[in-house]
C-alpha cells in the first residue's frame, strides 16, 4: 500500500474527478447512484494510508478509503491508455484516469465524510504503523501468549503488515514463526526490531513484491521478490545455513521458513 501511495500521489493530488464509471455495484459504497453523485467534480486534496487502506482526502469534506484485499489495484494511466484487464470503476480526471481494477473482486471503495474517518469501525481498532512504531511500544505487544506470526499479522496489533513480509521478517531476525510472543528474550525482540524495519524500508524502496497480480500505482511490478529468501521457497536450499525451506500453515497462512536457523 505504502508504495501505491507514493506513485499515485505526484499523478492524482490536485486533479480533479470529472466523471466516474462503475460496471461493478457491489464494489462501491453507497450505491453506484449515489457514489458518482458524491465524488464528481470533487478535487483530490490528499492521498494517504493507515494499514492496508488507502485514503483519498477530497473537497467537500469527503473522503474515499479503499480496501485492496486480494487482487485490487489502482492505476493511474494518460487518457488514451487502455484499461487493465478487470477494470469495474474509471474516475476520469482533468489530466488522466484513475482505473480501479480487482481480478477476485473482494475490494471495496467507501466514501464516508472526513470527519468520521478515525472513528470508522475498521481504522479505529488498527495498531500502531510498523515503520513509526518505537522500541519500547513493540517490545510491549510481545508480551501476549499468542504464537508470534498471528500476533504479527494481527491489524489490531500492528497496522500494515502482510504474510510476505511477515515470513521474510522473522527469517532476518532468525526466529521461528510458530514461537510464542511472550518467550522472546529482549535480544530476538531488538533483532525482531531491526528486522522489521530494514525488511520493510527495502521492500518499499524496491516497489514491493510482484508474486500474484500486485502493480504500483503506475502499473509497474516490485522487484523485492527477487530478494525473498524464504517465501515462496519451499524445497530449496536455506540461503543462510543450506537446509531446506519447509511449508506449513500458522494463522490459516501459508508460511515458509528454515527450521534449522530459525528457533
Amino acid at each position: 500500500m505504502e508504495t501505491i501511495r507514493y506513485t499515485l500521489a505526484p499523478k492524482i493530488v490536485h486533479k480533479t474527478i470529472k466523471t466516474v464509471d462503475i460496471s461493478l455495484a457491489k464494489l462501491v459504497i453507497p450505491e453506484p447512484q449515489k457514489f458518482r453523485a458524491q465524488i464528481q467534480g470533487r478535487k483530490i486534496l490528499r492521498l494517504w494510508r493507515r494499514g492496508k487502506y488507502l485514503l483519498l482526502d477530497l473537497s467537500g469534506q469527503l473522503t474515499l478509503m479503499i480496501h485492496f484485499r486480494m487482487t485490487g489495484q489502482l492505476v493511474y494511466f494518460p487518457p488514451s491508455a487502455p484499461h487493465p484487464p478487470y477494470t469495474h470503476i474509471v474516475f476520469t480526471l482533468n489530466q488522466g484516469v484513475l482505473v480501479y481494477a480487482d481480478l477476485r473482486q473482494f475490494g471495496r471503495l467507501e466514501l464516508l465524510p472526513s470527519n468520521k474517518i478515525e472513528k470508522h469501525p475498521i481504522l479505529s481498532k488498527l495498531g500502531p504503523e510498523p515503520l513509526g512504531i518505537k522500541r519500547e511500544e513493540f517490545e510491549a505487544l510481545l508480551k501476549a501468549k499468542r504464537v508470534l506470526k498471528a500476533l504479527l499479522l494481527d491489524q489490531n496489533v500492528i497496522a500494515g503488515l502482510g504474510n510476505i513480509y511477515v515470513d521474510e521478517i522473522l527469517f532476518c531476525a532468525a526466529i521461528a514463526p510458530h514461537r510464542k510472543a511472550c518467550s522472546l528474550s529482549r535480544a530476538e525482540i531488538s533483532r525482531l526490531f531491526c528486522c522489521l524495519q530494514r525488511i520493510l524500508k527495502e521492500a518499499i524502496l524496491l516497489g514491493g513484491s510482484s508474486v500474484r497480480n500486485y502493480v504500483n500505482g503506475l502499473g509497474y511490478k516490485g522487484k523485492f521478490q527477487e530478494r525473498h529468501k524464504v517465501y515462496h521457497r519451499r524445497g530449496q536450499p536455506c540461503p543462510r545455513c543450506g537446509h531446506a525451506i519447509v511449508y506449513t500453515r500458522l494463522a490459516g497462512r501459508g508460511t515458509y521458513y528454515c527450521p534449522q536457523c530459525q528457533y
